[in-house]
């Protein structure tokens, strides 16, 4: 079976790669000339702007906007790209602008590259355009169970990821935050739907994400993807790629559209505390034609914050052989844990898989013996869809909550168009859901420290994120914006979430005042099944590995 699964294991020992690197001359193109203009329009000494994108609607119309603007370079970075139809819209106009002769780099991490999502790796076959996989593993691209057999005689590399996410166009703006590229995180595949949260940025922080992009692509652990692929499946991908749309192309190719920037809707996500939305349960979303026809945001419009930033980002050398700890530096987690231990008045998470940890839970401890208020908003086990995850979170349920830790877990069912169009979560912008019955799960990293500090990224508050995945995030130093990412989280208190409490040494799940939804003694809204199934998990799934 592991022979079966393993198809032509081994990794060449010798990968022909070409060294480059980001466009150095932003100020050359329109939209470097746009950031520039921005800035001196802002008339501020803080050399970078940002927007939050806490709507579906402005992740996927600010990522039209950076395809279409693209005069030079695009470097993509991420963990997954799906094959679906939020995809073949942006893959449509990432193909639009290698023809236009941008220089076109993605550097996509191996593991999610299987099955029908396997397609996604065509585009290195189309001029202009470079594709690398990151940590690559042996064996079948048939589905990600063979993967995972195939691989199992090198079981460390299976564990460390690269989990970095960036969206860069002409070094001038960027894109950073939780997440990858497909309908669950666009709003639209009609079974589960990713709450999530980006950030725009334009400006100086731009440089520094290019050159940790750089950084990535060119270290030894980036294959081009023509080094791993057999004759037979380069053929075969290049065959698919010229044939019509079928069952194995699903959603591959879009409507071509006009790369004209059109105005972004009032609905979309300003950074002010006056567009304030909250986390949501997913409205209908629309055909994958309507989504091609979405105007791209007007990068000339949208309300920009101008903020001190610096961006934090793993080393390559913490993922890959030898001594990770080493290799890796000073983490972006162990960064998150020194700005906590600033805090003076209130810290504010938001971590979608949650295990602290003994380090973590010390650096809690430490925080509240001084009176800081913590607030936690993670996933409920029925929005969780990494129940492993919620089996490690549970170990230190009660003893958060002993620390005097305010923890709130996200509802997977909110009341049908209760929380629908709101802003920092799901909305219509992509993808073709079959029903209404999506069901939502929390996926948005954030850190924010009084009010003051945001830390926005890939990150997740567990160990997985801490030891073995990279990770790359975005620390602003903005009252303003930092004020606006609290009150949306404070939104989804009230409406979208149960806070857990303890009564008499037991757990209760209290709804909010005024909620639709009732209190809960047990893990609201999980199947027995589920229930039952972490129960299992639990003594099998260790901390470090969550």
């Amino acid at each position: 079976m592991l022979s079966w699964a393993s198809g032509c294991a081994g990794l060449p020992s010798q990968v022909p790669q070409t060294p480059s690197h980001a466009f150095a001359s932003p100020e050359q193109t329109t939209l470097g000339q746009l950031a520039s203009a921005r800035h001196t329009q802002a008339g501020t000494r803080a050399g970078s702007g940002f927007l939050l994108l806490d709507s579906v609607e402005a992740a996927f119309t600010s990522r039209l906007a950076l395809l279409d603007g693209a005069e030079r370079s695009l470097d993509l970075q991420y963990y997954a790209i799906h094959a679906d139809a939020s995809t073949a819209v942006l893959l449509d106009r990432i193909r639009a602008a290698a023809r236009r002769g941008v220089r076109v780099r993605i550097l996509l991490d191996d593991f999610n590259s299987v099955g029908e999502d396997a397609q996604v790796l065509r585009l290195a076959f189309e001029p202009g355009i470079e594709l690398r996989l990151f940590n690559p593993l042996a064996g079948s691209r048939r589905s990600l169970l063979t993967r995972i057999l195939g691989s199992l005689p090198d079981v460390d590399r299976i564990q460390q990821r690269m989990h970095n996410k960036l969206f860069i166009a002409d070094n001038a703006w960027g894109i950073t935050g939780g997440r990858n590229l497909g309908d669950a995180y666009f709003g639209g595949d009609g079974k589960s739907a990713f709450v999530d949260l980006d950030v725009l940025a334009a400006g100086a922080i731009v440089r520094p994400m290019s050159a940790s992009f750089d950084r990535y692509w060119n270290d030894e652990l980036a294959y081009p993807v023509q080094a791993l692929l057999s004759k037979k499946d380069l053929d075969r991908l290049q065959q698919d790629g010229r044939s019509a749309a079928g069952p194995g192309d699903a959603g591959m190719r879009a409507p071509a559209q006009p790369g004209h920037p059109g105005d972004l809707p009032d609905s979309g996500a300003a950074a002010d505390a006056r567009s304030v939305r909250t986390f949501a349960a997913p409205a209908e979303a629309t055909p994958a034609g309507a989504a091609a026809a979405r105007p791209a945001m007007d990068l000339r419009r949208v309300p920009l914050v101008w903020a001190p930033a610096a961006l934090l980002v793993d080393e390559p050398g913490k993922i890959g052989p030898g001594d990770d700890e080493a290799d890796a530096g000073e983490t972006v987690v162990d960064g998150l844990l020194q700005l906590m231990q600033q805090a003076r008045s209130e810290l504010t998470i938001i971590s979608p898989y949650f295990v602290p940890g003994p380090q973590m839970m010390a650096v809690f401890a430490q925080v509240r013996s001084r009176g800081v208020a913590i607030r936690v908003l993670t996933n409920s086990l029925a929005s969780n869809d990494a129940p492993a995850a919620h089996a490690g979170y549970r170990r230190y349920r009660r003893d958060l909550l002993a620390l005097g830790i305010e923890l709130h877990e996200m509802r997977a069912d909110s009341p049908p168009g209760a929380l629908q169009g709101s802003g920092f979560g799901l909305g219509s912008a992509a993808g073709g859901s079959k029903s209404g019955a999506t069901r939502a799960s929390l996926h948005s990293k954030a850190v924010i420290v009084d009010r003051r500090l945001s830390v926005i990224g890939s990150m997740n508050l567990d160990l997985r994120s801490h030891k073995h995945n990279s990770e790359v995030a975005l620390l602003i130093r903005s009252r303003r914006l930092a004020g606006a990412a609290v009150a949306l989280i404070e939104r989804s208190f009230e409406q979208g979430a149960y806070r857990v409490e303890l009564q008499g040494g037991d757990l209760v799940w209290r709804a909010p005042p005024g909620a639709a939804f009732g209190d809960a003694t047990h893990e609201p809204d999980a199947a027995l099944r589920l229930r039952l199934l972490v129960e299992l998990l639990a003594p099998f799934a260790p901390d470090e590995m969550l």
